[in-house]
């Protein structure tokens, strides 16, 4: 990384390339356990246990006294009520069991209610994306933003598509009609985390997604509002994080995008 970096992206890059590391390594080995459905789920479940576990003693170390509000275990309360890391150690567990390198660390800081810094890190391919308030979004050490375009018939979104025991189909399914008859394609690829990163880049033109947890957008959300894009909920309210739903892109396809989803409900 030779973008010059604060202390505070470094604490959370060095935190997530440590645990990241593991990751990659009990990644390899995944692909081997495949024969043995239980093996591998028993497998994954103790990588992500042991990311956020290396993330926590990293990030608590650099910033004693942070609360911490992680995946697996829930919200740990800091002496310093005015900070707190939020934390997904492996966004994409299905693929990372499926042995599918589309997988990501996911560190946010959020400071008086208001998200300050974020890193999505996928180790299997090395891919940075980090954020702070006021100082942009990048990969790696290039700047992002995101896409120019204006045409929802030439846009790409992303999604999640609700699963076994979770969400509404039959609402996903009303909001994928609106959406796909008008756009160029919809992608599903697995890792919110990584689908928002990729709309601050520039890949996708916009994302949205219902039933999600504060891990999974933090990062995410100030990535793409420092890459210039909108984000507000599924309705178009401004806290995602306090709806768990999503809806975000450059400020043209963000509107329209907002329209299907009004359209469909």
């Amino acid at each position: 990384m030779t973008t010059p970096t604060s202390a505070l992206i470094k604490v959370m890059v060095d935190a997530a390339r440590k645990a990241g590391r593991a990751l990659a390594r009990d990644f390899g080995e995944v692909a081997e356990l495949q024969v043995s459905k239980k093996g591998a789920a028993d497998y994954v479940t103790a990588a992500d246990l042991k990311a956020e576990q290396t993330i926590f003693e990293e990030l608590t170390k650099a910033r004693p006294g942070y609360g911490f509000l992680g995946e697996e275990r829930g919200m740990i309360e800091g002496t310093d009520k005015t900070h707190t890391w939020i934390v997904d150690p492996l966004d994409g567990t299905t693929n990372f069991l499926h042995a599918m390198p589309h997988f990501a660390i996911n560190i946010a800081l959020q400071r008086e209610g208001q998200i300050v810094a974020g890193v999505t890190y996928n180790p299997a391919t090395a891919d940075l994306f980090w954020s702070e308030r006021g100082r942009g979004t990048f990969m790696n050490d290039r700047r992002l933003r995101v896409a120019a375009r204006t045409r929802i018939e030439e846009a790409v979104f992303a999604t999640g598509i609700p699963f076994m025991g979770h969400g509404q189909h039959g609402r996903f399914l009303k909001e994928l009609h609106q959406i796909t008859q008008r756009v160029s394609g919809v992608r599903r690829f697995g890792a919110a985390a990584l689908d928002l990163a990729w709309v601050a880049a520039g890949r996708f033109d916009g994302f949205w997604e219902r039933d999600l947890k504060p891990w999974d957008m933090a990062a995410g959300i100030l990535m793409i509002t420092e890459a210039g894009g909108v984000v507000s909920d599924a309705e178009g309210g401004t806290d995602p994080l306090a709806t768990g739903t999503i809806c975000a892109g450059n400020a043209i396809m963000h509107g329209l995008l907002l329209d299907r989803l009004k359209a469909a409900a």
